[in-house]
């Protein structure tokens, strides 16, 4: 449980379509949380991954941020 002057870490969605699954990993632990599953499930090819629907607007936040829009 988080106290009043704790930020909750953001989570992410980690999409599988070959084990049909889908499970929110902590921001810290995402890219290990997809490695292990990957390595683990499926030799190490790279099936498991952030939702790209997530992962594309995260892009386009950051982009929009540092000002890569702009004209």
């Amino acid at each position: 449980m988080t106290g009043p002057d704790e930020e909750e870490e953001p989570s992410f969605p980690v999409v599988c379509p070959e084990c049909d699954t889908e499970t929110s990993v902590a921001l810290s632990d995402l890219e290990a949380a997809i490695d292990r599953h990957n390595d683990q499930l499926h030799d190490g090819e790279e099936v498991a991954q952030i939702d790209p629907a997530v992962a594309d607007h995260v892009l386009d936040l950051a982009a929009e941020d540092m000002g890569l829009y702009d004209e």
